[in-house]
């Protein structure tokens, strides 16, 4: 990847990158845009095992990887907990996790059970409010939240499943977070990317088809790319987004733009 951007436009800037789990993870190409254009980073992956494939990424440009397990309400604390101890505050939080049970995500909405629901709810939604409650003391100067949803949260996509409600009350969280942690100077957005070969994505059935036909869709005949959605999120932690806030933000191609 080529940044866009000059490599002092976060100069002086610090934040949490959450959920690293390879070179095709959202949260990898976050991470690395940032440190390009001047900000100081504190990343997580999921366990020992996600590390063996993050850590040769984050270690030439000198990002602190700690493990996170968001299920975890220690393990998510010890994760901030470290970054504060390593940055001292932050300017920015990037949300980059989504998960639900095979077997709920591969099965109809109205099959699913309570307990994966449950699970895709808290890991995929709540943990995002979970983060923002511990990281919003920090951002003394203000700053920007920005969690990851997709298209399939306000049309039906095949095979997109419960995570359809789930990345739809996550937009919502979104609104109510950005109304809430405003008067502190808090910018909170959702950036809806189209399909991308991340491992989250790579549970949903048929991905390979739902790529071709989202590229045939897209005004601009193509998939948006890790570039460019990490260009959007440097933008969104700048200060030039500085009088934006409660918005889902698309950067797919123009697919969300037509039928």
């Amino acid at each position: 990847m080529s940044s866009k951007y000059s490599p002092h436009l976060l100069e002086g800037k610090k934040g949490l990158i959450l959920g690293i789990a390879n070179e095709q993870s959202i949260a990898w190409g976050c991470a690395k845009e940032m440190v390009t254009c001047g900000a100081k980073v504190v990343a997580s992956c999921l366990n020992d095992k996600a590390r063996a494939h993050v850590e040769h990424l984050t270690n030439p440009l000198d990002i602190k990887l700690v493990n996170c397990n968001v299920e975890s309400p220690i393990e998510l604390e010890h994760f901030v907990q470290v970054g504060l101890d390593t940055l001292g505050s932050f300017d920015f939080v990037i949300h980059s996790i989504a998960f639900a049970p095979l077997e709920d995500l591969h099965g109809k909405v109205v099959d699913s059970s309570a307990p994966g629901f449950a699970r895709a709810m808290d890991v995929s939604c709540h943990s995002f409010a979970r983060f923002a409650k511990l990281c919003s003391p920090h951002m003394n100067r203000g700053g920007s939240m920005l969690a990851m949803t997709y298209l399939g949260s306000s049309e039906v996509v095949p095979h997109y499943g419960i995570m359809g409600p789930v990345k739809a009350a996550l937009e919502s969280m979104v609104r109510y977070l950005a109304a809430e942690l405003g008067p502190n100077g808090i910018r909170v957005h959702a950036v809806s990317p189209g399909p991308l070969l991340t491992r989250a994505a790579s549970g949903i059935e048929g991905l390979s088809e739902l790529m071709r036909s989202s590229a045939i869709k897209a005004p601009l005949k193509r998939l948006a790319t890790l570039q460019e959605v990490s260009d959007l999120c440097v933008f969104l932690c700048s200060d030039a987004s500085s009088g934006m806030t409660g918005q889902t933000i698309f950067v797919d191609a123009g697919t969300h733009a037509v039928d």
